[in-house]
């Protein structure tokens, strides 16, 4: 069958639907009667997340981690009364933060908006950089720090990342 005959079949099939009755799309509907997705403008862009208060930088997040990071560190180093405690602590905020800070940077980058496809390339490296990055932390640890108090480094770890749980429940508000 060759495209014309093709092209005349459908032809004829919405004709005959159309004398029965039946509501047949011709606009640029979908079969599920969705509007297709359309690219925004710039400035639509920029007014859709001026709306949304929901967002949440990832820029943010790093620097609440930061902050929380600086003030168990300091905690640790007053109430330890050892500046090990201080840089075991200081050492876990950066083995969170610096790693993340990476990853926010590449994903926030051009080359990551250009298609759903790049997006999701640049999601699962941008990962294995930053996992890659805290384990190469990790290991270089008790080298940096002397004495390494782990218990600090390990805890102020923890509640730096529970940073990102913080940020989800914002954000679900």
């Amino acid at each position: 069958m060759s495209d014309i005959e093709e092209f005349e079949g459908d032809v004829e099939t919405i004709d005959a639907a159309d004398e029965a009755g039946a509501d047949i799309a011709t606009d640029d509907t979908d079969e599920s009667g969705n509007a297709p997705n359309k690219r925004l403008t710039h400035e639509e862009a920029q007014a859709l997340l001026a709306n949304n208060p929901h967002s949440v930088s990832p820029w943010r997040v790093i620097a609440a981690q930061a902050g929380i990071g600086a003030l168990v560190a300091m905690l640790a180093g007053l109430v330890g009364a050892q500046w090990g405690l201080f840089w075991s602590a200081l050492y876990g905020a950066a083995v969170v933060v610096l790693p993340g800070a990476l990853m926010a940077r590449g994903m926030t980058g051009k080359q990551s908006n250009l298609s759903p496809g790049a997006s999701a390339v640049s999601v699962m490296l941008w990962s294995l950089v930053k996992i890659g990055v805290s384990v190469v932390m990790l290991t270089l640890a008790a080298r940096f720090v002397q004495p390494l108090s782990w218990p600090a480094l390990l805890a102020t770890m923890v509640l730096c990342m529970l940073v990102y749980w913080f940020a989800l429940l914002k954000r679900r508000r």
